[in-house]
């Protein structure tokens, strides 16, 4: 048998119709419904007075006094102990006008698949609390003043409004969904956090206490679309050329099984990018605190301007991952009060060691969201016919439970989306699915991930470019 760096080299100088042949596949693994628990929408833990700048939706009436909204879980990490989980809420209500008093925070949660609950839990020990305190979650700040522009906790008022900046946020300079769109989170060896920004985007470098411990990082333009060097969208504070949409930085970020590189995954693709389907994925050293250049391309099942977009991205080992695709529609396809339902929900398995001609990693589907059999019927309101369906707007978490289990979450948005019960804001909705084929979450030669196949990638793109110029 080959060793894996053999295989590896003779794999990347097949005849570009081959690499094509072997792209993608489309069929997936058979699945089942193993578990469900939900937490509700309206929760709530201590907080700054919230959604003071926005307007009552599904029947919730905001401000939110004293509170913040547990929701908007946009990325997933196994928590303290066996059973636990820590759950990442984004900028909070959309957009970065909406959202400069809510604070950025990830929870630690136990859901319960027997009693269908989820429990707010000590951070640090996992222990069940009886309700969501400070010993729950965890507070993104600037007290080192690393932001590098001024944050909603340097101002009197919140931006775009007369109301004044809660005094708490002021003192303790907190993040808030205003100062950085925070969309993905990786614990690394030394107990600091990677998070993956949207606004920037940047990577931002939190201390374990919840302290932004340097400049935010820029993404370069290793491509060289268009005249901007660097990746940056209309949010960017320090921008006048975005070549990137809004709400289209970094969705989804992987740590590989090393844990030596991220591998940060944007949302959209820049403007100037004739493959409007096409979404780039960009090694960084953790060593070096560096993007290496190495750039891997997904290629989506629509376009962007369809509404197609990614939920996550999360290792299997140093070459697999997992990427959550959908479409922007909402709403269980068998509930005739949905008009314009969701259809297109779906898990697929990439390899990075495997590309075509045109430098798309290899993409099979593993799960379809919208058909998950459920025999035991433990979907509750999300099962018909023995069919379980997860057809929420925006899922945008996906978790290694076991090698044959995966923790899938959506981001509810509250109070705005409604995918599961019309005029009702969506739950947060925790589901274990159980793959036919177990997932080889193992570690894998350092060669695979981020070696040669990344150098000959990284060559493979800039030759690409200067064929181009």
């Amino acid at each position: 048998m080959l060793s894996s760096k053999k295989f590896l080299l003779s794999s990347l100088f097949l005849t570009p119709s081959l690499l094509v042949l072997s792209a993608f596949s489309s069929s997936a693994s058979a699945v089942e419904l193993v578990g469900r628990a939900v937490l509700n929408a309206d929760t709530f833990a201590p907080g700054p007075t919230s959604g003071q700048l926005i307007t009552a939706s599904n029947g919730r009436i905001p401000p939110f006094i004293n509170q913040q909204p547990i929701q908007g879980f946009s990325a997933v990490l196994p928590g303290p102990k066996e059973g636990t989980y820590l759950v990442m809420v984004d900028n909070g209500f959309g957009s970065k006008p909406t959202s400069p008093d809510s604070l950025l925070r990830f929870y630690a949660v136990e859901p319960d698949f027997t009693t269908g609950q989820v429990f707010p839990v000590n951070l640090q020990t996992g222990e069940r609390l009886n309700s969501f305190s400070q010993e729950s979650w965890f507070q993104l700040n600037d007290q080192n003043h690393q932001a590098g522009f001024p944050i909603v906790a340097d101002q009197t008022n919140y931006p775009g409004s007369n109301i004044p900046v809660d005094s708490n946020l002021k003192s303790n300079r907190w993040l808030t969904g205003a100062d950085f769109d925070i969309e993905s989170f990786r614990k690394v060896s030394d107990g600091t956090y990677w998070f993956g920004d949207e606004f920037g985007p940047f990577l931002l470098h939190v201390s374990a206490n919840g302290t932004l411990l340097e400049k935010p990082i820029s993404l370069p333009n290793f491509l060289g679309l268009g005249n901007n060097s660097l990746v940056q969208s209309p949010s960017n504070p320090n921008t006048t050329t975005p070549n990137l949409p809004n709400s289209k930085g970094f969705e989804g970020m992987a740590l590989n099984t090393n844990g030596t590189k991220l591998y940060a995954m944007l949302e959209g693709p820049l403007n100037n990018d004739q493959n409007r389907n096409r979404l780039l994925i960009n090694e960084f050293d953790l060593a070096t605190k560096q993007y290496t250049g190495n750039v891997f391309a997904y290629r989506m099942e629509n376009t962007v301007e369809s509404g197609q977009a990614i939920g996550d991205l999360t290792a299997i080992n140093d070459h697999e991952f997992l990427v959550i695709e959908r479409d922007s529609k909402q709403g269980d396809p068998n509930n005739p009060a949905f008009t314009t339902p969701a259809q297109f929900k779906r898990i697929y398995k990439i390899d990075i060691s495997q590309v075509d001609s045109q430098g798309f990693v290899k993409k099979n589907l593993l799960v379809d969201l919208l058909n998950i059999p459920d025999p035991n019927n433990l979907g509750g309101n999300g099962t018909t016919n023995g069919v379980f369906t997860f057809p929420f707007v925006t899922i945008e978490d996906v978790l290694i439970v076991d090698h044959q289990t995966l923790l899938v979450i959506n981001d509810n948005n509250y109070p705005f989306s409604v995918g599961r019960t019309p005029g009702q804001p969506d739950n947060n909705e925790f589901i274990l699915v159980k793959l036919d084929q177990p997932l080889t979450s193992v570690p894998e030669p350092s060669t695979v991930g981020g070696g040669i196949l990344a150098l000959v990638m990284g060559g493979f793109f800039r030759r690409k470019k200067q064929q181009s110029n």
